[in-house]
C-alpha cells in the first residue's frame, strides 16, 4: 500500500539504503542539513536542521507522514564524548520532538538505536537485557529510547548492530569502503580484537527498516547479523573475500588508547526476534558479504 514516509538522516549511509529499498509507490520525504547525494524519483528532499524546533514541526504538519523513520544521529563515539551537548541535542532531544510530533499527527515512529546501549560484559543481548552504556553516545540513545517509549504506543525501537557495507546512495561513514581501499593498496589496517559484534549489512538493514515502517510490530527489536565474532576476525574474513592477505589485518585493543571514549567489549545481539517478526532474512557474515560485493 502506498505510504508517505519522512526519513531523517537520509543523506547518510543507512538512510541511503532505506531510500534505495523503499517501494516505488511510496512518497519519501527526507530531511538533512545538506543535499542528497543523488536525486530519486519518489523522494522530496527538505534541507533542514532537525534541531530547529519550528522547522521540524512545520515539516511534519505539512507532510503528514504515515511513518517517521528517525535515523539521523551523531554516531561517532569519540565525537559524542567530546561534544556532549551537541550529541544530546541531536541524538536525544531531536528524538523527543519527533516522537511527540508523530504522536500528535498519528504517525508510526521508527527509531534507530544502537548496540552501544549495553556494557559489553555479557554479549548476545536480547531485547529484554538491562541496558548499561559505557560511553556518552550509548547514554544519549538510552535516554532517547525512554522518550520514544513514553511518547507513543505505535513505535519500533531498532537496536542496530555494527553496520557493514558500501554506500547505496547515501555517503555517510562506511568503514568497509575505507577498509577495502586500504587492503587493495596493500596497506595494513589496525582493527580492535577486543570488540565482539554481530555485524549487519546495510542492505538487510535498509530493507528491515522499510519493513518496520509499515508493519505492526511495537517495541524494541535487534537488527543484527547471525554471525558473532570479533572485529579482527571479521576484517580477516573480508580480506579473504577480497582476495587480499589476512596478514594486513593487525589486531589492537580499542581501549588501550588515551583520549578515546570507552568501547564495550562484547555487544553482540540476539536476532531471534527479528528472524521471527520480519520477512527480511537476517544474514550470516558470509551471506552479507555476498550481498555487499554482488557475489
Amino acid at each position: 500500500m502506498a505510504k508517505t514516509v519522512l526519513v531523517t538522516g537520509a543523506s547518510g549511509f543507512v538512510g541511503g539504503s532505506v531510500l534505495h529499498h523503499a517501494p516505488a509507490d511510496w512518497t519519501m520525504h527526507t530531511c538533512s542539513r545538506g543535499p542528497l547525494p543523488q536525486p530519486l524519483a519518489n523522494v522530496v528532499h527538505h534541507a533542514m536542521d532537525i534541531c530547529d524546533r519550528a522547522a521540524t514541526a512545520d515539516l511534519v504538519a505539512a507532510v503528514r507522514p504515515d511513518a517517521i523513520l528517525h535515523i539521523a544521529a551523531i554516531a561517532n563515539i569519540d565525537y559524542s564524548e567530546a561534544h556532549q551537548a551537541e550529541a544530546a541535542a541531536i541524538n536525544t532531544e531531536s528524538t523527543r520532538r519527533l516522537a511527540a510530533l508523530a504522536a500528535l499527527h498519528g504517525a508510526r515512529f521508527v527509531f534507530c538505536s544502537t548496540d552501544n546501549v549495553f556494557d559489553g560484559k555479557e554479549g548476545l543481548y536480547s531485547e529484554n537485557a538491562p541496558v548499561n552504556p559505557v560511553n556518552f553516545y550509548g547514554r544519549t540513545k538510552v535516554a532517547a529510547e525512554v522518550l520514544v517509549h513514553d511518547a507513543l504506543e505505535n513505535h519500533a525501537i531498532a537496536r542496530v548492530a555494527l553496520v557493514i557495507g558500501l554506500p547505496l546512495g547515501g555517503a555517510g561513514n562506511s568503514f568497509l569502503a575505507k577498509m577495502e581501499a586500504s587492503l587493495r593498496q596493500g596497506d595494513e589496517i589496525h582493527i580492535p580484537e577486543n570488540e565482539v559484534r554481530s555485524p549487519v549489512d546495510v542492505i538487510t538493514l535498509g530493507k528491515s527498516l522499510v519493513e518496520l515502517a509499515e508493519n505492526d510490530f511495537r517495541g524494541v527489536i535487534n537488527l543484527a547479523g547471525s554471525t558473532r565474532l570479533n572485529r579482527c576476525d571479521m576484517a580477516r574474513q573480508i580480506a579473504r573475500k577480497l582476495g587480499c592477505s589476512e596478514n594486513l589485518v593487525v589486531p589492537i585493543n580499542s581501549n588501550d588508547f588515551e583520549g578515546r571514549a570507552p568501547r564495550p567489549d562484547d555487544v553482540s545481539l540476539d536476532n531471534a526476534l527479528a528472524r521471527d517478526v520480519l520477512k527480511t532474512p537476517m544474514c550470516d557474515l558470509d551471506r552479507a558479504l555476498n550481498l555487499i560485493f554482488g557475489n
